[in-house]
């Protein structure tokens, strides 16, 4: 009869030499058995975490999210089950309880099976975003929805590499703050941030400023000036509205990322470039390239990672914790709050402006209250509900164009923003379907 192993048969039964191993490791590690009990932890986790006796035997799900049953049976994405069907490590980003709070960690869980194949121990290892830690809002984002979340574990899988990054989004969904996060969990984040914005650049502005240039270059050269690119060496250049470079000005870009040199106006010497991209835009790139103004090259130079930035009405469920945040940031000497008659407004609300927009709402609203509460009256008028979600009411009497484009954003919105899987359902070109939405 094969003798059932009690919690501490394995405890102490494990290798010596795995507990060894773990020990060497600077990253905090856990060992979890197939039933998510914890067997052991690493002196990192203890300086991470605190007192490792105090979870031996408990569940990691119960010691990281506090719940009372596994991950992917709360909702979370959880590496386990594709790291036992792949015998493979599997990562995925999570929403920690520390002892200093709520903190994104990037958890890798490693399956570990003996002699003959059978899965026995997992290490899971635990990193955090950044140096310091990421508490929800330490990179400048805040959010925990799972929209957001997926969002958040993009950059930080991006983030290590050189690869150039192209961040899509409408306006106002904190495109440089994404930029800003993936710098700040990069190798090169003691180097320099530098944001180009490429809305309205002339084709001189353009190269003086990308470029620099030499002394006497022109009229008003008075002394040598260096380039953005330059003053970006080692470090991240963001090139903010990519879609908005005039297309005779997109080849000197893609002279300078293909060629990785670059000459100041008026000068002769090659310089060299030494940079990570990071590239962002609200336009529809795609379409730009089906109509002759964005060119193809170009695209796949910088296209080589997405990220999609979601709305803010595409995680609502992050408005109460924005809200917080913007309220203490503009007003750090008042303790405002918003009654639940403002809050559930704010739910309703279309934000086509996104947290810019949530962000005008709070400042005007700060400034016409007396006390320390926000009511529903301290919103303008035009807070309404989200007309691109309501149908007209029997009363309402709408232009067929009007209508016509609420429609578009709610279908748009069920199918997650796939534009191309919008217009092959509406049997509409995709060129069609941006001009409608536009």
């Amino acid at each position: 009869m094969t003798k059932m192993l009690t919690m501490n048969d394995k405890i102490q039964n494990f290798p010596d030499e795995l507990q060894s191993f773990l020990e060497t490791l600077p990253e905090p590690r856990i060992l979890v058995d197939p039933d998510y009990r914890i067997l052991s932890a690493n002196a990192a986790y203890q300086r991470a975490f605190g007192n490792p006796r105090a979870i031996i035997g408990r569940t990691c799900y119960e010691i990281s999210h506090h719940y009372d049953k596994p991950c992917d049976q709360c909702g979370e994405s959880c590496p386990r089950q594709i790291a036992m069907s792949t015998r493979q490590p599997e990562r995925v980003l999570h929403l920690h309880h520390t002892p200093r709070g709520e903190e994104y960690v990037d958890v890798e869980l490693a399956p570990i099976h003996n002699a003959q194949g059978k899965l026995v121990y997992f290490v899971e290892t635990m990193r955090f975003l950044h140096e310091t830690g990421n508490r929800p809002g330490a990179l400048g984002m805040e959010g925990r929805s799972p929209a957001f979340t997926q969002m958040l574990a993009l950059i930080n899988r991006a983030a290590p590499a050189m690869t150039p990054v192209l961040l899509l989004g409408e306006s106002g969904t904190g495109k440089e703050l994404a930029a800003q996060a993936l710098h700040a969990l990069s190798p090169r984040r003691n180097k320099p941030f530098v944001p180009v914005d490429c809305s309205g650049m002339t084709e001189s502005l353009f190269e003086s400023e990308l470029f620099g240039y030499e002394k006497g270059a022109f009229t008003g050269a008075n002394q040598r000036k260096t380039g953005l690119v330059e003053a970006a060496a080692g470090g991240t250049l963001f090139l903010d509205e990519l879609g908005d470079i005039p297309l005779h000005l997109q080849v000197k870009l893609l002279r300078l990322l293909e060629s990785g040199t670059f000459r100041r106006v008026g000068g002769v010497e090659t310089l060299r470039a030494d940079f990570r991209l990071v590239a962002a835009t609200h336009r529809g790139l795609e379409e730009m390239m089906g109509a002759g103004t964005f060119r193809r090259d170009l695209y796949y130079r910088i296209a080589a990672f997405p990220i999609h930035l979601p709305a803010l009405r595409e995680r609502r469920e992050d408005i109460p914790l924005l809200a917080k945040t913007l309220l203490d940031r503009i007003a750090p000497g008042r303790s405002l709050q918003l009654t639940e008659a403002a809050m559930e407004r704010l739910m309703q609300y279309g934000f086509q402006g996104n947290i810019r927009e949530l962000r005008n709402l709070l400042e005007r609203a700060m400034l016409l209250t007396d006390g320390d509460s926000i009511d529903e009256r301290h919103f303008p008028a035009g807070s309404t509900p989200d007309m691109n979600t309501m149908p007209p009411t029997d009363e309402e009497i709408l232009p067929l164009e009007e209508i016509e484009r609420r429609y578009v954003q709610r279908a748009l919105q069920q199918l997650g923003g796939d534009k191309r899987e919008l217009a092959r359902r509406l049997n509409i070109s995709e060129r069609t379907l941006y001009r409608k939405l536009e």
